[in-house]
Order: structure tokens, then sequence, then C-alpha cells
């Protein structure tokens, strides 16, 4: 089966993996979240690997970057409903720290590749 460009980038690896971190991490929260919390958690997560999958698929540097940008946005909002989820105790602060720690190495990631294109 052919690769894509973008299946081979390590950050896209990433991001792949913490949606399926969030996706099981926001199965344990209260159910009255699922439209609200959960439902944002996880299309803020799974927006990271889809805005890097479009935007590596675009033809000039400043459309990749534009949507390399809102990959890291998106990245940046997830950090603010899992820090409110801690807040209202839905995780622990050892899986807090643990996908946090995941969201901050792919927005380093995030930022070199946006340095490169």
């Amino acid at each position: 089966m052919y690769e894509f460009y973008f299946e081979k980038l390590e950050v896209w690896k990433n991001a792949r993996t913490l949606n399926k971190d969030v996706y099981l991490l926001t199965s344990k929260f209260p159910k009255e979240e699922l439209f609200a919390i959960v439902s944002q958690l996880r299309r803020a997560t799974s927006s990271i690997s889809a805005n890097i999958a479009e935007g590596m698929s675009r033809e000039t540097s400043k459309e990749k970057k534009r949507f390399l940008n809102i990959a890291y946005a998106s990245a940046m909002e997830v950090i603010s409903f899992l820090t409110l989820s801690l807040d209202l105790e839905f995780l622990n602060e050892v899986k807090y720290r643990d996908i946090r720690s995941k969201i901050e190495h792919i927005t380093n990631q995030l930022r070199a590749l946006s340095k490169t294109v």
C-alpha cells in the first residue's frame, strides 16, 4: 500500500498516538461531559493530525505553514481542556503530565517542521 508523505512524518505519527490516548482517556470521563469537554478534546486532538496531513499536502510553503500553525493552535486548545479536566478531577496529575508531555513534544516537532518547510 502506498504511504503518503505526511504518514512518514514522526510528528504525524505522534499526533495519531495522541488521538488514541485522548479517546481512551475521555471514554472514562463523566457521561454528562460527552457533548462538552469530551467532544472538544477529541475534536481538537483530531485537528492536530488532520491539519498536519492537509498542510503537508498543500503546494506552497506558505500554505503548509498555515496548516502547521493551525495544528499548533489545536494543541494549545487540547492543553487548555486537559487543564480544565484536571481542575475538575476528571483525570489525575500523572495522566495529565503524561499527555501534556506528549503535546509539548508534538508542538516542538511542529515548530521544527514549520522552519524547514
